[in-house]
Parts: structure tokens; sequence; C-alpha cells
């Protein structure tokens, strides 16, 4: 078998090549926007599919409030992406993808078993501290970036995943948590 001859750069040819422009805060920003863009529109696909599972009633209705925020938590991304003059459109987020991934295993592997409820939760608040932490991050890029309006909309939206997480803290070390060990020393 022939070795194919390697192609030699020289100073000339290098001299030749455009240069890809170097990746700037603006980039990142646009491209962690388009990653929360899917992680949300995907959360809007998964809520209604976690309340229907839910048999605590308090939890199916945090379920659905959730959801009505993140329908509006949206809208506002939609406003951001219109403010930089770019479509709205996520990119495939591998991170969502996993943590919705474990909330349907534990819908199937669960279903009927006194601890569902507790994981359904456990999976919920997963999704609300990656959100925190995404809205956090965007939001001081688009302060230090002098994106004022957008900082305000993503203030917003971050402080609505931060009272959903302390929403579900407080169902579970209130209810959810204590069913689900009470059903279990029941069934012991």
């Amino acid at each position: 078998m022939a070795k194919r001859a390697k192609k030699r750069t020289t100073k000339k040819t290098a001299a030749r090549r455009p240069r890809p422009a170097p990746k700037m805060l603006s980039d990142l920003f646009l491209e962690t926007l388009k990653d929360i863009y899917f992680a949300e529109n995907k959360i809007i696909k998964t809520l209604p599919k976690m309340a229907k599972a839910a048999n605590s009633k308090e939890l199916a209705a945090a379920f659905n409030k959730h959801l009505r925020e993140t329908q509006g938590q949206v809208k506002r991304l939609d406003q951001i992406f219109k403010m930089l003059g770019k479509p709205a459109r996520g990119k495939p987020c591998e991170a969502i993808n996993g943590i919705a991934d474990e909330g349907a295993e534990i819908m199937k592997e669960f279903k009927g078993a006194p601890a569902l409820d507790a994981g359904l939760l456990a999976a919920a608040q997963s999704v609300e501290h990656y959100e925190i932490s995404r809205y956090g991050t965007l939001r001081t890029w688009a302060e230090e970036l002098g994106m004022q309006d957008a900082a305000r909309l993503l203030q917003e939206t971050l402080d609505e995943e931060e009272a959903t997480d302390r929403t579900l803290t407080e169902l579970a070390t209130s209810v959810i948590n204590l069913e689900a060990e009470e059903e279990y020393r029941a069934a012991a």
C-alpha cells in the first residue's frame, strides 16, 4: 500500500489560510443561551409526564405550576435572542438529556413504589440545580457584556428557579420523604 504524501505547509501557504476568529465571551453567551433554550423546551415536554406519574397531589401541582413558569421562561429567552438579532433555537444539551433520562428511569423502575415521589422530586431538583447554575452564569455574562435588559430577564428566571427549588425542598422534607418512609415501614 502506498503511503499518502504529507502535504507540507510552508509559510507562504499558511499565510493564505484565513485564521478562525477568536471565540469571545459573547460567543460563549450565545452558545450557552442555545443550551438552556434546548433544556427549557425539553423540560416543557417532561414536566407533564412527571406530574402524571406523581402520586402526591401536592407534587403534581408543583410540577404543573413549574410547567407554566417554564413556558414563560422560554418567552424571556425568545426576547433575549431577539435582542441579539439571532434566531431562537436550541442546541442539544447532553446534561439535560441525561437528567431527563434519569427521571424517566425513576418513573419506570419505581412505578407504584412508595419512593416514586421522592425519586421524582430528586430528579426535579437536579433539573433546578442545573438551571440555577446556567441562569446565574448567563446573567453574570450579560452584565459583563453590558446587556442590562438581558441580565434583568435572566435574573427574573433565576429568581423563579430558586423559588421552585425552595418549594421542592419544603415539599420533600415536610411531606414526600416522610410519606415514602411511612409507606416503607408499613410494608416492612
